[in-house]
């Protein structure tokens, strides 16, 4: 079978209808699937439609609840702490930001704890709602799956990909988006590098015995000794320091919980995420901010380019930049994520499309 190319929108149509057969209403089905194509336009496939065919088998294994919202637990002023309660983390995510924003807005600053939300998808998506109200965010996100993720000098996989995010709007400009995963890649780019048949660079990966290894798929199928291989996190021991950061805040603090059991089979992924949302103007610091922001961006891009390179980029821009050739010539779809795609479709009573 081979990979197929669609425009933006009859993605989204097809990957709705999926969402729809496995129990979502029309306006969750339209929001999420919406959700997961923009990452794939984004240029983070690992994101994208191809983690439907896990959703849906969360759904019917019934670690994923549709049509839930987020409900509060505690709501202190500009303190929030909320509880996902296993929904779409696309919807509950939203829910739970924009009842941070407010509270920024209102207050000038909001810290707010959600738990117990099923996958949340790109985080950069939390981090544009906050500037595009001209506000700051700071994003901490544990990760409650088969943990991936090995520590440094460890030989297995103790937690998952556990991303950070910050945005920080420039006036007049496209914002600053800095969105990573604390592995040296994420989860998802394996399963797309394994789907197509690639390798990984070297230094990402280990083995189930704990040997370095360029398979990709060491972390997404069972291996022959019934284990699985794990990442490696970015920066030695700085990234590492930062992913039990965000299993710390993201997980223990926002209540909810952190992996410390052995791996199941269990295809649910719930996230904890504890997001800071600032309003500069509040702060009293708006116009020096923007002001020396827009300075600082400016020194940057005066820096000559590196041998091979167009020069200096923000975080954002080349987010912003595979949007626009996506929607230009569409969105490719590998031949095996595909075949995924339309298996889960069957498993809720849908024809192959």
């Amino acid at each position: 079978m081979a990979g197929i190319t669609l425009q933006a929108p009859d993605l989204v149509a097809r990957i709705a209808t999926i969402l729809r057969a496995a129990g979502s209403s029309a306006e969750e089905a339209d929001t999420v699937a919406a959700n997961l194509v923009l990452a794939n336009l984004s240029g983070h496939d690992s994101h994208g439609v191809g983690m439907v065919p896990r959703y849906v088998d969360a759904v019917l294994e019934g670690g994923l609840k549709p049509n839930t919202s987020v409900k509060v637990q505690l709501d202190a002023g500009a303190l929030l702490t909320l509880d996902g309660q296993r929904g779409y983390g696309q919807i509950v995510g939203a829910q739970a930001m924009g009842l941070a924003i407010a509270r920024a807005r209102e207050l000038g600053s909001c810290v707010m704890a959600l738990g117990h939300a099923h996958h949340l998808g790109r985080i950069g998506h939390f981090a544009e709602m906050a500037v595009a109200q001209g506000l700051v965010s700071i994003h901490f996100v544990n990760v409650l799956s088969r943990p991936v993720v090995a520590p440094y000098h460890g030989g297995d996989g103790r937690f998952g990909t556990n991303p950070c995010c910050i945005g920080v709007p420039l006036p007049g400009q496209e914002p600053f988006i800095l969105d990573f995963a604390t592995s040296r890649v994420a989860q998802g780019k394996m399963r797309v590098a394994h789907n197509e048949g690639r390798q990984a660079e070297p230094g990402t990966l280990i083995d189930e015995r704990g040997r370095p290894t360029t398979d990709p798929g060491v972390v997404v199928v069972p291996q022959p000794g019934g284990g699985f291989g794990a990442l490696l996190p970015f920066g030695e021991h700085k990234g590492y320091g930062m992913a039990v950061a965000c299993e710390l805040l993201g997980g223990a603090l926002t209540g909810g919980g952190t992996w410390h059991r052995p791996a199941d089979q269990a295809r649910a992924v719930l996230n904890g995420m504890l997001a800071i949302v600032v309003d500069p103007h509040k702060l009293g610091t708006a116009d020096a901010f923007g002001r020396e922001a827009l300075a600082f961006v400016d020194w940057l891009r005066q820096s000559p380019p590196a041998p091979g390179t167009d020069g200096a980029l923000i975080a954002g821009e080349p987010e912003r930049a595979a949007r626009a050739e996506r929607q230009r010539h569409g969105i490719a779809v590998d031949a095996a994520t595909w075949a995924e795609i339309n298996a889960a479709a069957a498993k809720v009573g849908l024809a192959a499309a």
